[in-house]
């Protein structure tokens, strides 16, 4: 394929101050023979100023409107958001995170504008991890654990419980649902203040994977409705970290569940950008980060790593740009027709919907990526 013109623009989710390229990734772009569109101030709540991208030599243009414009390849950090809908030319390139399942109105839009795109959650290699969306599970697991220490706190609207405790009084009690990547980073930090954990998995051996890293000090539990209702009654803290990649979370934490917890306490839910695994979640800004239902805080955020702008772009972007070179070099057909990581995370082409998740998500059509790939 021949060199793309690729496009950064700032995003505008509120309070997202991340980036979706570096400087050092503008350098590996235009060695390939591409050029870089960035739009101005895009880097900065990152700390990477204009001028850097300058030096690296992208071309830094002053409007959203200018950097969509000339792109061929669009290159973002979270899904559009409507104000940017209409930037978008038909048949442009999206390479980004897009939670599709738990959006029906972007995934319309994507098809309606038959935006060939790419989903940096559902990019996923032969042994089942997922390269592009570990770095911000890792994060935003940390900071979940941070999130709810702070809202147990009085002024926080919390019931005043210092996490780790003091000598003489008990520590609080944290629930986290789920073992995966952002699960066992929150283990870690709940632990490393002193809290009492207890980590749900239906997984066998990733229990047995915890079980030897923490070695003992955490309560590992295979769960079933009657324990997972036993034990968010106990807790101080439930965090929820299911993942089902590129498909909606599951409930499994009901409003009756939540009923049962002491007033103050707190809940912290990661998978809210995949549609939220309790039933009583929406989502939230950093704005404006909870809301109290039955007596709980709520933090629902939906775009935690966003908080840490600077550590999360650059964990993001290290994670991303082997990959999107070979997009920019390929196309995101062509790209996906050559590695089977890419191909996983092909969400449309076209005007076709080849995630099958998401359209069982939706109840829309699902077109076999092997045979649209096939036919171009």
């Amino acid at each position: 394929m021949s060199a793309l013109v690729v496009g950064v623009p700032s995003e505008i989710k509120d309070n997202e101050r991340r980036v979706a390229l570096t400087p050092d990734g503008v350098v590996e772009l235009v060695h390939d023979g591409h050029q870089v569109l960035v739009q101005a101030g895009a880097g900065a709540g990152s700390r990477f100023p204009d001028d850097e991208y300058a030096a690296a030599g992208a071309k830094v243009v002053p409007t959203a409107e200018e950097v969509f414009a000339a792109a061929d390849l669009v290159v973002k950090v979270k899904e559009p958001v409507p104000a940017e809908y209409d930037r978008f030319r038909a048949g442009q390139q999206l390479f980004t995170y897009l939670h599709l399942a738990a959006d029906r109105g972007v995934t319309e839009f994507l098809l309606e504008r038959r935006i060939d795109s790419i989903a940096y959650e559902t990019v996923q290699t032969a042994d089942g991890r997922l390269p592009l969306l570990t770095p911000m599970s890792e994060v935003a697991g940390r900071m979940a654990v941070q999130a709810a220490a702070h809202h147990l706190e009085n002024p926080a609207g919390g019931a005043g419980i210092l996490l780790g405790g003091v000598p003489g009084t008990p520590a609080a009690k944290v629930l986290i649902i789920g073992g995966g990547v952002a699960g066992t980073e929150a283990a870690k930090i709940a632990l490393g203040m002193r809290a009492i954990v207890r980590v749900l998995d239906t997984n066998p051996s990733r229990l047995a994977y915890l079980s030897d890293i923490f070695g003992g000090r955490l309560d590992l539990v295979t769960p079933n409705r009657a324990r997972t209702a036993a034990y968010v009654a106990e807790a101080d803290v439930v965090i929820g970290a299911v993942l089902v990649p590129g498909a909606k979370a599951p409930k499994l934490v009901s409003r009756d569940m939540i009923a049962t917890m002491r007033p103050g306490s707190v809940v912290v839910d990661i998978a809210i950008d995949q549609g939220g695994c309790f039933e009583t979640s929406r989502p939230t800004t950093h704005s404006d980060p909870t809301y109290v239902e039955e007596g709980v805080v709520h933090y629902c955020v939906a775009n935690i790593p966003g908080a840490v702008a600077r550590t999360s772009t650059l964990a993001l972007t290290s994670a991303t740009l082997p990959y999107l070179v070979r997009v920019a070099r390929d196309g995101v057909v062509g790209a996906a027709k050559t590695d089977p990581a890419l191909r996983l995370g092909l969400s449309t082409v076209g005007g076709d919907l080849v995630s099958q998740p998401v359209a069982e998500a939706h109840q829309l059509p699902h077109t076999d990526p092997a045979v649209l790939l096939a036919a171009r």
